[in-house]
């Protein structure tokens, strides 16, 4: 429930705060005195749309805070844990402050968080209901969630949902199977055309770039080679160095021995630059030998390299990429080829999947059906005591074609009432008058109520277009309903003022400084409740008639 409410510059209220309790609370005032305001700063802080206009003049930024109090196993918690925000001891402060460039900032426990956070968290724990209400019960778009809120199948829906969601991804994968089996089909002369072709130059990746090289240097080995052979020939012809080399040590050996000693180191030198010029020549013949290749090599080389690269022209990509084409080739085949089969499974995964979503929303509808039974005759069981016993309410579940079947269900759910035996059923706001349609509300929320999670109820002038035995009933209906609940209830009918546990008086005034009106609100002690109540009796002038039938009433 609501603990306590402040409001900070918000169009005629400067500061006011207000505490709250448990139980039946009532607000009055005269016409225009800020009720509708202080409902204004109410629905700021759960996450109304706000704009710049709703700041005091004068004034930079205003700002509501509602403090709520809630049980432990409030669902809200899973929320604020879902989001990482902090909480203790069932407290809930909500905040909004909105600038004078119209913008808003928003926090749950003085935590940052977006406007549409704020509001999720805030349409559970405060509804608000006037007779001008076009949300909710007046809604038919809503009518739906309110049953099931109420009958209480929260699991069997879930299912719906699930089985709905299964169902749409099979057919959608079913769909794409399908257009890729079709397109598949209609390229395949093509594809296989194509693969043949693969298939038969069996691309390699980096291939190119190694028959590119290979050719490269068989049309370069041809000229390296005639020149080396050239060089070898002088090396080994009678004047090359080899035999230059040899026939100088044999000669010099028979000197040596005319001088022993003198020429050892010369012709150590001469021997080891003999063996080096030995082992050169025989690596130059070596490479010679490897320079030499078949001609028709290097024209199977070329075809090779032109080959790839006509491919690749082809399919205007790069020749390494080929083997991936050729892959590509291969699995689109494989698709045409196992296609078929992949389609019937699939279609036998959407039918199955189809029978158990619709025996599951067929189950739903009994549900909804045996709920709407229940909830219509629990209202209708309300409205004699609302002097409404001539009227009916009644659910209507209207089918819709399997096709337009969703995770919501098979149906279209709309409440309706008729005001007279015989006359035709009606949408709320159509078929019945200001006065009716506040009691077909009221009964409406004391049914749901029964069941509800919504920490807090406000109803807005409720009570509008009826008096007397009326009001009264309405009083008795607004008091049990506070048994299950808070409620607030904005009102000018005495009959209900009285029934309230508290009660706040809400009155404009001026400045001492002749500064603009303000908005403020009262907590009204007994004696000041009893005044106020014979007011809304009397009028302007209280008599004392008037404040005796406001002691009968209080006495009640």
């Amino acid at each position: 429930m609501i603990v306590s409410l402040t409001i900070k510059d918000i169009v005629l209220i400067d500061r006011l705060q207000m505490d709250f309790e448990d139980g039946l609370s009532v607000l009055s005032g005269e016409t225009g005195a800020g009720k509708s305001i202080l409902l204004s700063g109410i629905g700021l802080a759960i996450g109304a749309r706000s704009g710049r206009e709703i700041i005091r003049q004068g004034q930079d930024q205003g700002s509501v805070t509602a403090e709520f109090s809630l049980s432990e196993d409030h669902r809200i918690w899973d929320v604020l844990n879902d989001q990482g925000l902090d909480h203790e001891d069932g407290q809930l402060i909500l905040r909004r402050v909105i600038g004078k460039d119209g913008r808003s900032r928003a926090f749950i426990n003085d935590q940052s968080v977006s406007i549409t956070l704020l509001r999720q968290i805030g349409e559970t724990l405060v509804e608000i209901h006037g007779q001008h209400d076009e949300r909710g019960l007046l809604n038919p778009s809503g009518h739906r969630s309110l049953l099931d809120d109420f009958g209480d199948y929260q699991e069997l829906h879930i299912k719906v949902r699930n089985n709905f969601d299964n169902l749409t991804a099979l057919q959608d994968e079913l769909a794409d199977e399908q257009a890729k089996l079709e397109q598949a089909k209609q390229d395949e002369d093509y594809i296989r055309y194509n693969l043949e072709e693969l298939d038969q130059l069996n691309p390699q990746e980096g291939e190119e770039e190694e028959l590119a090289k290979e050719r490269t240097r068989m049309m370069q080995g041809e000229n390296l080679s005639e020149g080396l052979g050239e060089l070898l020939n002088k090396l080994l012809s009678d004047k090359g160095v080899d035999t230059v080399l040899r026939a100088t040590i044999r000669k010099m050996e028979r000197m040596a021995a005319q001088a022993p000693g003198l020429l050892e180191g010369v012709s150590e030198n001469l021997d080891r630059a003999a063996n080096e010029t030995a082992d050169a020549i025989a690596e130059l013949e070596e490479i010679i030998r490897n320079l030499e290749f078949n001609p028709y090599d290097l024209e199977n080389t070329e075809e090779r390299l032109f080959a790839l690269r006509a491919a690749a022209r082809k399919h205007n990509c790069q020749a390494d990429q080929l083997p991936a084409l050729k892959a590509e080739f291969e699995e689109k085949l494989s698709t045409i080829q196992y296609g078929d089969e992949e389609v019937r499974r699939l279609t036998e995964d959407v039918y199955r999947a189809q029978t158990i979503f619709e025996a599951n929303v067929e189950k739903l509808s009994k549900e909804r059906e045996m709920a709407a039974a229940i909830l219509d005759a629990q209202v209708n069981e309300e409205l004699p005591a609302l002097k409404m016993d001539k009227a009916e309410f009644k659910t209507f579940l209207e089918p819709l074609d399997k096709e337009h079947w969703n995770g919501e269900g098979g149906e279209r759910i709309d409440f309706r009432v008729s005001t007279n035996p015989g006359a035709p059923f009606g949408g709320l706001v159509k078929i019945a008058s200001g006065g009716e349609l506040s009691r077909f509300i009221l009964a409406l929320k004391v049914v749901l109520a029964r069941k509800t999670s919504v920490a807090t109820l406000i109803f807005d002038e409720i009570d509008q277009g009826v008096g007397g035995a009326v009001a009264n009933a309405v009083g008795e209906r607004l008091s049990e309903l506070s048994d299950k609940g808070q409620i607030l209830v904005i009102t000018h009918s005495p009959q209900v003022a009285a029934r309230g546990k508290n009660h706040w008086l809400i009155k404009k005034a001026a400045n001492e400084s002749d500064g603009p009106v303000t908005t403020a609100v009262t907590p009204l002690s007994d004696d000041l409740r009893r005044e106020e109540i014979a007011r809304m009796l009397a009028g302007a002038e209280i008599t004392n008639e008037a404040r005796a039938a406001a002691d009968n009433l209080l006495d009640w």
